[in-house]
């Protein structure tokens, strides 16, 4: 660690990032045009209703949409855009939120993309004070139960595009929109975490909300991308809940920093180093008893690969979630993709290493799998008591 890291100033864990652009860890690192962006802007003062003016050209630029707002979070863009939804242009209604008497008040969205992402992806719904009316079951949704869920009341209609989602039995995004849009109903994309700009709308989505602060490398936003009247719709909010999830001007320009940056950015020398840490880590594990690591891509068909590394404890002496928690736990913390960890495997993700972390993580590996091999039983924490023990930290606040 740099001797004038932050970090150390603030008492804090140097943690090193293979788990991917985790809100929990601060999501990515901020792109050099957005650190210079948010530093020359943070002492001046602007008009704020410009601010966004110009945000929205660029958003339009990138995306192919009539017009883009900036807001504090994808979350929050969640919350606005369904608002919109209910409410149009009407500033009294606006006003009113969550009181929806007189509005239509319901938002279908499939019981697969239901997810939690920190917190659950219905409850930005509900705080509008929109109805969730569940499409299908988790595992099996067909056209004709969304037909069939939307009535006189729908207002919109959610569809998440995410890791965590189930990734079958589901409605394509194309064939949901249609039959959204048979019934007058707008579609609302949750892509909070995905690299494609465009083809979402081009699948018929009315508005696309992303996070400002994951592969885009902005400060914490987010961004909505539609057609003109429908965004206005959305800005329109912050005269009413979305006060409480405005975004600074700090925010704005930082993420419009991070949007014109994208187009220049080096993409193909990004996954060129990704690479390279990807085979490190592979070298690290070969032949390592136990062990088995595939480079394998992302599920939502963003342009990057993750390492599975599969664990057999029988022969490498230790848990997938053991060896998850005593990295996490080392000197350096490595926090690595543990959500499907109880399956045996968890995965390491290069897109948020700074250089050389990639050795760094190679060495915590070994040095565990080294340990656990030395152990005279199998190291294995049953994993109801993780579970519960994780679930015991959430409540505690530092002393």
């Amino acid at each position: 660690m740099p001797r004038d890291d932050i970090r150390s100033r603030l008492g804090l864990r140097p943690v090193i990032n293979v788990s991917g652009t985790m809100t929990s860890l601060g999501a990515s690192i901020v792109v050099p045009e957005a650190v210079e962006a948010v530093s020359a802007i943070l002492t001046e003062f602007v008009e704020l209703g410009d601010l966004h003016r110009q945000a929205s050209k660029t958003i339009a630029d990138l995306t192919g949409a009539e017009a883009g707002f900036i807001t504090a979070s994808c979350s929050a863009a969640i919350s606005l855009a369904v608002a919109a939804a209910m409410t149009g242009p009407d500033l009294a209604a606006i006003e009113r939120l969550p009181d929806t008497t007189g509005l239509k008040d319901e938002v279908v969205i499939l019981s697969g993309h239901m997810v939690g992402y920190g917190a659950p992806v219905e409850q930005a719904i509900r705080l509008t004070g929109a109805k969730v009316v569940p499409v299908g079951q988790t595992t099996h949704a067909h056209a004709y139960q969304l037909r069939g869920a939307i009535g006189e009341k729908t207002a919109a209609a959610v569809y998440v595009v995410s890791h965590h989602v189930v990734d079958y039995g589901q409605i394509p995004l194309k064939v949901f929109a249609a039959v959204a849009h048979e019934r007058g109903v707008p579609v609302i994309v949750d892509a909070a975490s995905e690299y494609d700009l465009t083809g979402f709308l081009a699948d018929g989505a009315d508005l696309v909300l992303y996070s400002g602060h994951k592969f885009l490398g902005g400060p914490t936003s987010g961004i909505v991308a539609g057609p003109k009247e429908r965004v206005r719709d959305v800005y329109l909010q912050n005269r009413g809940i979305g006060r409480g999830m405005k975004v600074g001007k700090e925010g704005i320009v930082g993420a419009l920093a991070a949007l014109q940056a994208w187009k220049t950015r080096d993409h193909d020398g990004i996954r060129a180093r990704e690479k390279k840490a990807l085979d490190c880590w592979v070298e690290a594990l070969e032949k390592r008893p136990g062990i088995k690591a595939e480079i394998v891509p992302d599920p939502t068909n963003n342009p990057l690969d993750r390492l599975k590394v599969s664990v057999d404890p029988a022969e490498a002496r230790i848990t997938a979630w053991d060896i998850a928690d005593r990295l996490a736990a080392g000197d350096p913390p490595v926090i690595v993709r543990d959500h499907e960890v109880e399956h045996g495997h968890f995965y390491l993700d290069p897109c948020n290493l700074h250089p050389d972390e990639e050795f760094t993580v190679a060495v915590r590996l070994e040095e565990e799998l080294d340990r656990a091999r030395k152990s005279n039983t199998i190291i294995a924490t049953p994993f109801e008591e993780r579970l519960l023990a994780r679930e015991a930290s959430i409540l505690k606040w530092p002393d």
